[in-house]
């Protein structure tokens, strides 16, 4: 690729105190507590964790690119059609730090496996979440 990327949209958003502490996006729309889940040495408090949030944004945008892609095929997608990400964090394998693991799990209630498995395959290359983490992180796609 060539060339700077024509950006159409910026998200800007703060956290203070880390994983204790809070997030805000720069226009209120998005404002949440932080916990540290139990599983990381925390207190599993009320508040959400960065996993959780990179979890639905990911299911999100995902979704997007499924319905992108089907649109551009002529598809329809069954209205039902849900996207679950799984976000594991961990130590890496070399001890220097933490890494994440990804699992997107497609179920599209009513569309042949085959069908919904190239539209999957389609949306992964289209999806900005998945072209930021390939190669990155382990990534799995699945068909419910």
């Amino acid at each position: 690729m060539s060339g700077e990327m024509n950006i159409l949209y910026r998200a800007r958003a703060q956290a203070k105190g880390g994983r204790h502490g809070e997030a805000q996006s720069d226009d209120g729309r998005l404002a949440v507590t932080l916990s540290v889940p139990k599983a990381l040495g925390g207190d599993d408090g009320p508040g959400t964790n960065p996993e959780q949030l990179f979890a639905a944004g990911y299911a999100a945008c995902f979704l997007g690119a499924l319905q992108h892609v089907a649109r551009s095929r002529k598809t329809q997608l069954p209205a039902g059609t849900t996207v679950h990400a799984e976000v594991g964090i961990g130590p890496r394998p070399d001890g220097s730090g933490f890494g994440l693991e990804v699992t997107i799990r497609v179920d599209a209630p009513g569309l042949e496996r085959a069908a919904l498995e190239a539209l999957i395959a389609a949306a992964e290359i289209v999806c900005p979440y998945a072209h930021a983490t390939r190669g990155n992180i382990q990534s799995r796609f699945l068909a419910a």
